[in-house]
């Protein structure tokens, strides 16, 4: 089964949604910053919110037309939702919470059809409990059998695994993988984190300002973006300008100057010309520290600098090195401690060629 979305929305005389975009069976990635149009997406495929123009359809079965004057209602639409906010009902029971969604079908087969989706979830256990007595990862678990239940032919989530750990996250995402195998929906998975994008999706759409920038294989859109706004989103810590100084046809690189502080950058060849002002990215993970200077090595980038400034950020570290130029630069707990850097101490960068990306201002 296939998504099919071409609509416009305006929101206000300065945003408007406009989504052009194909989603097979499969999870499929909505990645952009807040307010860049993601959840207003989300409504209008759901029909909370009425699209100004355009066309929605699963397969041949349409659920919004402009022109023929189509528009299913939510309830109609098989759409299964999932918020942020779970939005379980507390004084219900798990059992009754998924049950809630099958309210026009026999009590016997509505309690059957309950029952199998929660031990389809793993928390069939829990079906008397109360959500204030299950655990957060169990209350998406419940969640989510609610929102399957129905046997809808899309599903949304919104968000719905941002306040889990790393290992409920996968262990859900398995088994949500599992049982799409067996029905094969569209399902479009919005959240901020790139470790999920990466994780989860086998897809992502790039939203930003209310449009769709850059589709396509997570790690090809993210981990080698071509627009700056998706190395932004993407987390590339350095990125600046830069002007072609030489072309290397040969070696397939081009060599170009960073800013005005003089550094010379060899970087993969791309159509630019000498001369050509670009910007580039590089992530802060992707630049090595030496403490002394580098001697026959693959990486064609070599600078001496000093660390102005040294942050903790989870199980990283973190410097600020003055090369000419701040970079950011992220190590590991245990390279810190055999590097042992310090404010002031002198350092090299080392960085690979094909660490810097190319991007469009």
């Amino acid at each position: 089964m296939t998504l099919a979305v071409d609509i416009r929305k305006r929101l206000s005389a300065s945003f408007a949604l406009e989504a052009n975009f194909d989603a097979p069976a499969g999870i499929t990635i909505l990645f952009g910053r807040s307010g860049s149009g993601k959840t207003t997406l989300l409504n209008c495929l759901a029909g909370l919110m009425h699209p100004d123009r355009g066309r929605i359809a699963l397969d041949s079965r349409t659920l919004f037309d402009a022109d023929s004057g189509v528009d299913i209602a939510p309830a109609k639409r098989a759409v299964g939702f999932l918020f942020q906010d779970l939005a379980l009902f507390p004084h219900l029971t798990a059992q009754q919470n998924v049950e809630y969604g099958l309210a026009k079908i026999p009590a016997k087969e509505r309690r059957a059809r309950a029952s199998a989706m929660l031990d389809t979830m793993r928390v069939g256990n829990l079906a008397a409990r109360k959500p204030a007595q299950i655990s957060g990862g169990e209350k998406q678990r419940v969640a989510l059998a609610r929102a399957l239940v129905t046997d809808p032919s899309m599903l949304l989530l919104d968000e719905p695994l941002a306040a889990l750990d790393a290992i409920a996250k996968s262990s859900i995402i398995a088994d949500l993988r599992e049982w799409n195998a067996a029905h094969g929906i569209p399902i479009i998975y919005v959240t901020h984190s790139l470790e999920e994008a990466f994780a989860v999706g086998e897809a992502v759409l790039v939203l930003e300002a209310g449009r769709v920038i850059a589709r396509g294989n997570p790690f090809k859109v993210l981990d080698a973006p071509r627009q700056e706004t998706i190395a932004q989103l993407a987390g590339f810590e350095n990125i600046f300008d830069a002007t072609v100084s030489a072309i290397h046809e040969e070696r397939g690189t081009m060599t170009c100057v960073i800013g005005e502080c003089g550094l010379e950058l060899e970087a993969p060849l791309t159509h630019a010309q000498a001369g050509d002002r670009l910007r580039v990215a590089i992530r802060a993970g992707d630049i090595m520290i030496a403490k002394q200077p580098p001697h026959e090595i693959s990486a064609r980038n070599v600078f001496p600098g000093n660390i102005t400034a040294i942050r903790t950020e989870g199980h990283s570290i973190i410097l600020a090195v003055d090369a000419g130029r701040s970079f950011q630069v992220r190590m590991t707990l245990g390279a810190r401690d055999d590097l042992r850097p310090a404010v002031g101490a002198r350092v090299w960068l080392v960085i690979k060629t094909y660490s810097c990306h190319l991007v469009a201002s």
